[in-house]
């Protein structure tokens, strides 16, 4: 069989992959299974690699129109994610675009390689309006292929040279080489940047978040950003009960020594087919805790793991949820975090100068 071929849940984990099965996505006309035909080992040892894909879409600027969210504006210079997080809500977006939600999202990796050029020409229209934009909300903007590719980098120039503002979440310490381009924008209150940090537990990190930055590296990262005067936070996200959320205030305390001065929370969200694949991988390297974690879901969701509500997806209801929330709060005060959130400035945005020469002599 190809490697295209759907997997099930496999005897052991894929090494440096959060997903351990490739289904068939939600909008294809049929599902398929795989049935045991003696081959298996021979399969299991020719592991998934990355490809590259372009992406032929047209614009850049994506319009954000869910109310629970706190920006209007986002950019996303990659889909799919190198970093594998077994939990990730991002993973059935690949199904619109006839891909996995599984493996395929880790390894199908679509990129735009004129998005830099494209993002001028949006931000150059005469009735466009300057409002902070979120750079790689939906997939990591500083996975591993960044290193390779720059894509995020050249997008960052674009909004530094045109003095937009930018707000980033990340779990990649890969952004440290961007600190020359976050300084200066920080000078303008132009950028605020939050680290995703899940857990400080190294092996926990390393199964469900595969090819991300380790905790320790986030931190070095955070504090790196920190010193250079650019503002940082931490998302303690997802929150995943009977698994990690008795680390919540571990991991703000950690974050607040290397500089955060903000902090937020968000609940294992599991969307489509995150609600079959995050069980799997729980069945693989928690067992003991799986049905635990699903059934506090529940009790958090009326009875289901998720519910898509705007307001409810994020936070839940119920006992549960109103533990985690003053758990938060206590923390936070204690920590003196969230005391001062500076806004973005968007009186700063210049419109980027033509590339045409003849042009530019009207300005």
């Amino acid at each position: 069989m190809t490697d295209d071929t759907p997997y099930p849940p496999r005897s052991s984990p894929i090494h440096g992959r959060g997903a351990a099965s490739r289904p068939d996505g939600r909008f294809e006309q049929w599902q398929r299974a795989r049935f045991d035909d003696g081959w298996t080992a021979e399969e299991e040892a020719n592991l998934p690699k990355t490809e590259l894909i372009v992406d032929t879409t047209k614009s850049v600027i994506v319009e954000a129109r869910s109310p629970d969210i706190p920006f209007e504006l986002s950019i996303n210079p990659y889909r799919g994610c190198e970093h594998g997080c077994s939990y990730c809500f991002a993973r059935p977006t690949h199904s619109y675009l006839g891909y996995s939600a599984g493996l395929d999202f880790e390894t199908k990796i679509l990129w735009k390689p004129d998005a830099p050029e494209i993002l001028r020409s949006e931000l150059a229209r005469p009735h466009y309006r300057c409002r902070p934009i979120a750079l790689g909300i939906n997939t990591d903007a500083w996975q591993p292929i960044e290193r390779k590719l720059g894509l995020t980098r050249r997008l960052l120039e674009v909004l530094c040279e045109t003095r937009h503002p930018v707000s980033i979440v990340t779990k990649g310490a890969l952004i440290e080489r961007d600190v020359d381009l976050l300084a200066d924008m920080a000078r303008d209150s132009l950028v605020q940047v939050m680290f995703s940090i899940t857990t400080l537990e190294r092996e926990l990190a390393r199964s469900m978040e595969p090819r991300a930055a380790t905790p320790a590296r986030r931190l070095e990262a955070m504090r790196t950003l920190h010193e250079a005067g650019v503002p940082v936070g931490v998302l303690f996200a997802p929150l995943i009960p009977a698994l990690n959320d008795h680390e919540m205030e571990v991991v703000l305390q950690a974050s607040q020594q290397a500089g955060a001065t903000s902090a937020g929370y968000v609940l294992l969200r599991l969307p489509h087919e995150l609600a079959a694949l995050f069980p799997e991988w729980l069945q693989q390297h928690v067992p003991g805790r799986a049905e635990h974690v699903l059934s506090v879901l529940r009790q958090m969701h009326g009875g289901q793991v998720y519910d898509s509500r705007f307001g409810q997806r994020m936070k839940g209801s119920g006992v549960f949820a109103e533990f985690y929330r003053k758990r938060f709060a206590l923390a936070v005060e204690r920590l003196g975090l969230n005391l001062d959130r500076e806004s973005l400035n968007c009186a700063a945005f210049r419109p980027p100068r033509s590339a045409s020469p003849q042009a530019d002599l009207f300005d």
